[in-house]
């Protein structure tokens, strides 16, 4: 052993005199290749999988060779229920919800009676609060406080078992042919898995419709960049317009120069669907509302949402090219509880006050979601709803169980009823075949040798977390892994460069793949770094 170091040693000497004598003459920028000369890292071999290079040293292997290291046991986040077992307990929930009525939260008006909950004009959810006063703008004529006030009547029965799904991988999002006959009712649908994109069933999922208060999950969207990029906080103070005191619909009744933090008009515009709010927090973020809406646009385009144009922010105008799809109000959704899963903190709320402090004093006023599905269905956190004459019903309904996440759309329902009901349809096709493989803890990797590099070695990591959703019940113990890195790496090095790929494979049949990354930058080395490396060899 003694006598194999001394040769490393005098190898590595050579290699860097080779190198300064050739290069002597220069000290320009000029590539220079030590392959053959520089030994890589003792015990690596990009041929092994990655627990076991952490595990042994072994000598190095030939370049080009991809490993297929079986999977440790994979962690199941899915252990569902038998269908009779949830049957069972759907049907309970069914019962439960055609004899309870959703609780309507009264509230005192300004002349200190409690307010009657009103026709809202802009056609748009009226809350349980009965926070709705009559606009001029697109009166849809429905019964006061019909939708919010009725026996839900939500129909939660089984359905039959799914078909086929997998995810690509992480990244993109797959689609499943299934032949199964719902018989819904409503114009458009879809359901969706939330951490693959995986499009489980859809029905006429690209048709341009009114999207009514469902336009409020892009606001949400914005929002929610904005306090990531710190351009605003929570405790921020938003102060209200004129123009957003008069937006009439659903609306939490905001005074002009009252002021409330960015928190709090986040609970009016998830919770109680407050236009207002909606036109406060897009007038404090960009100005204007028009701007605002510009952004909004320019964020769909981001997000590839084809078949959307948005004209303002809350979803109030009667406008018939303010428009998005079913598959685009999935998108977004999916963007809103993946990007930010805290919205789900103010999505799941049922009920809550808030304080006007006005010229006039202070007041309390009731919040009360308008998305029936918190108390009607098991799992169910969110996420908005909507209606308009023009837009009918809408829903856009989030639900996790045994640690999956769908995501179930409904456009154009005839009635409150409908929209319900026929979410849960979805979503329990969804829970009743899904079965989820994440893995979040994948094997640590090494780092990796590098070629003319100011370090001979440079640290990796995993480009993001890898998903498989499948509805045929495989094992996921056959899962395999397999590293295919570049054969080669030479400096300089980005951090973020992608470096290589960890493949996982069910039955030999690649699944998806998860990119390997730099995560660190490495220089190319000059002329003065091989001197330094030269006599700190000649110190050893």
């Amino acid at each position: 052993m003694k006598k194999n170091g001394g040769n490393q040693k005098r190898k590595r000497i050579l290699a860097c005199l080779c190198i300064l004598a050739v290069t002597a003459g220069s000290l320009g920028p000029a590539k220079i290749s030590l392959a053959a000369e520089i030994a890589p890292r003792d015990g690596f071999d990009p041929g092994q999988t990655i627990a076991e290079q952490t595990e042994q040293s072994q000598p190095e292997s030939e370049p080009g060779k991809t490993t297929n290291p079986q999977a440790n046991e994979p962690n199941e986040t899915n252990p569902q229920e038998s269908s009779q077992e949830a049957g069972q307990r759907d049907a309970r929930l069914a019962e439960q919800s055609g004899q309870e009525t959703a609780p309507i939260y009264s509230f005192e008006s300004e002349k200190g009676h409690p307010q009657e909950e009103l026709t809202t004009g802009a056609g748009e959810d009226v809350g349980p609060a009965g926070g709705e006063r009559a606009s001029g703008r697109g009166d849809d004529g429905m019964p006061a406080g019909a939708e919010e006030n009725g026996e839900a009547g939500v129909n939660l029965e089984r359905n039959p078992p799914a078909g086929s799904v997998s995810a690509e991988s992480m990244d993109n999002t797959a689609a499943v042919e299934t032949t199964a006959d719902f018989g819904l009712t409503a114009v458009s649908a879809l359901l969706m898995e939330s951490s693959t994109g995986t499009v489980i069933y859809e029905k006429n999922a690209d048709q341009a419709l009114s999207p009514a208060s469902i336009t409020k999950i892009m606001t949400l969207i914005l929002i929610f960049d904005a306090l990531e990029n710190g351009s605003i906080r929570l405790d921020d103070e938003v102060t209200v317009s004129a123009y957003a005191k008069s937006m009439g619909g659903s609306q939490v009744f905001l005074e002009e120069g009252e002021k409330q933090t960015v928190e709090t008009m986040i609970k009016c515009i998830v919770v109680a669907s407050g236009n207002d709010a909606s036109v406060a927090m897009a007038e404090h973020l960009a100005g204007s509302e028009t701007e605002f809406v510009r952004q909004m646009n320019e964020r769909a385009k981001e997000l590839g949402m084809t078949q959307t144009n948005f004209e303002d922010c809350c979803g109030l105008t009667d406008s018939k090219t303010h428009v998005t799809s079913a598959r685009d109000v999935a998108v977004m959704s999916r963007e809103l509880i993946t990007r930010y899963p805290q919205i789900h903190q103010y999505s799941s709320i049922w009920m809550e006050n808030i304080t006007h402090n006005t010229a006039q004093g202070s007041s309390e006023f009731g919040l009360a979601n308008t998305n029936k599905l918190l108390k009607q269905y098991d799992g169910c956190n969110g996420l908005k709803t909507g209606s308009t004459s023009l837009a009918k019903y809408c829903v856009s309904a989030t639900a996790t169980r045994g640690g999956v996440t769908l995501i179930a759309v409904i456009m154009a329902a005839q009635d409150y009823k409908i929209r319900f009901s026929e979410a849960a349809t979805l979503l329990n096709y969804g829970f009743g075949s899904c079965k989820l493989y994440s893995d979040e803890s994948p094997e640590s990797l090494p780092l990796l040798p590098l070629e003319n590099g100011v370090k001979e070695e440079f640290a990796l990591r995993y480009g993001g977390t890898f998903s498989y959703l499948s509805t045929t019940g495989e094992d996921f113990s056959a899962i395999t892994k397999e590293w295919i890195y570049e054969e080669s790496i030479q400096a300089p090095v980005t951090e973020g460069d992608n470096v290589g790929s960890l493949v996982y494979k069910l039955n030999g049949t690649e699944i998806g793949r998860v990119e390997i990354q730099a995560a660190e930058s490495v220089e190319e080395a000059g002329y003065l770094d091989y001197w330094k490396r030269l006599w700190s060899e000649f110190l050893l």
